[in-house]
């Protein structure tokens, strides 16, 4: 089964994209909620480079490597990813009233679908807030 969550950011697709894919700006980003960070993140953009973001709750009692490889990357436009037996999609759609984020994956069987869907979109709506707020 796959799940998508998007949001639509009001910056330039550039900014967008940067903030996507720049360790720096995904550590700024990357949490569900404000009890969580991102400590680490690797960025090796291409077909066939790896990533990972290191998450953990900020006091310490868990973390967990979100990490995989990328399948395809068209600057501006999409990334395809692979993470364990799972797969995802980033994809970016310009248009007037900004940049449409949607991102589709693999659901996971250890947690509802639901609650999947809501985290995923909790970090993207945080992914939108950032970029916002640096544009």
């Amino acid at each position: 089964m796959k799940i998508s969550v998007e949001s639509t950011v009001n910056a330039p697709i550039e900014n967008v994209w940067r903030a996507y894919t720049t360790p720096e700006d995904i550590k700024q980003w990357n949490a569900a909620s404000d009890d969580w960070h991102t400590t680490r993140a690797t960025v090796d953009l291409r077909a066939g480079g790896a990533f990972t973001s290191r998450m953990e709750a900020k006091d310490g009692s868990f973390g967990f490597d979100f990490a995989g490889t990328y399948i395809r990357v068209v600057p501006n436009e999409l990334i395809e990813y692979a993470f364990g037996d799972r797969a995802g999609a980033v994809e970016f759609r310009a248009g007037s009233k900004g940049v449409t984020v949607r991102v589709t994956f693999d659901a996971e069987t250890e947690n509802p679908v639901e609650q999947q869907r809501q985290g995923w979109q909790a970090i993207l709506n945080n992914f939108a807030k950032h970029v916002e707020a640096h544009a």
